[in-house]
């Protein structure tokens, strides 16, 4: 069954005005009256709704839906700004794996430079490709975007979390292997989690040491060097594993 992300609050009657959603609904799916379809409103809660005026683009509320698929811990990813649409192949697929937040800064060691005006449209199209995903993969939330166009601004931010975690090449190549695995065993149910990953040149030493200062801690993600758009899939694939997956919890 179809899913929609609808903003606003669920009233027994609701009239859909997004131009994307329309499309979707009326043109694409050719939904007329009697279908149902599945809408999640700003609150996170799936609803059963039914189209009642295919031609005025209305739907009623059926009822709710005890569905939740989100994770137990609240994930953000945040990637130095990566070369090509890197960051929009990892909002795709992180928002699938569950992140509750994708951020991207701009690191000491990335080729490419964004001012505000391309950040703007940057999380414009962002915002749209994580809907999507989030439509597909029959999330409970769309992930937030945040683009950071100084990186003090996105340092700022690392106090908010319960756990940084720092995805860092040395630390891989230096056989560490341990500390996520440690960390990940004793997280708790609601915690806001951050992943901080590098561009395609890495983490550069005066940015761990800001990150560590923050509170952060430098983790290596197994035994091989992964590419910038992969590292966050294999850190959310672990914590997945870990908080949802391992039986011994």
């Amino acid at each position: 069954m179809q899913q929609y992300f609808v903003k606003g609050r669920a009233d027994e009657l609701i009239t859909i005005t997004d131009k994307d959603t329309l499309k979707h609904m009326f043109s694409v799916m050719r939904l007329v009256d009697g279908d149902e379809v599945v809408l999640v409103f700003e609150d996170g809660i799936k609803r059963l709704a039914r189209v009642v005026s295919s031609s005025q683009h209305q739907l009623e509320m059926v009822q709710e839906l005890k569905d939740d698929v989100e994770l137990p811990v609240q994930v953000t990813i945040a990637s130095g700004f990566p070369k090509g649409d890197k960051l929009e192949f990892v909002a795709q697929k992180a928002t699938e794996l569950g992140a509750s937040g994708i951020w991207a800064y701009p690191a000491d060691w990335s080729v490419v430079k964004w001012d505000g005006k391309k950040l703007v449209k940057k999380v414009e199209k962002l915002e749209k490709i994580a809907q999507g995903a989030a439509e597909q993969s029959k999330r409970n939330r769309v992930p937030e975007i945040q683009l950071f166009e100084k990186k003090t601004d996105f340092l700022a931010q690392l106090v908010t979390f319960d756990k940084v975690f720092i995805a860092y090449e040395e630390s891989a190549k230096a056989g560490e292997l341990a500390a996520l695995a440690r960390e990940l065993q004793i997280v708790e149910t609601g915690q806001k989690i951050l992943f901080i990953f590098g561009p395609e040149g890495g983490i550069s030493p005066k940015e761990i040491e800001a990150f560590e200062q923050a509170g952060g801690i430098s983790v290596g993600l197994g035994p091989r060097i992964l590419r910038t758009e992969t590292a966050p899939l294999y850190a959310l694939s672990a914590v997945s594993y870990a908080v949802e997956m391992n039986i011994s919890n």
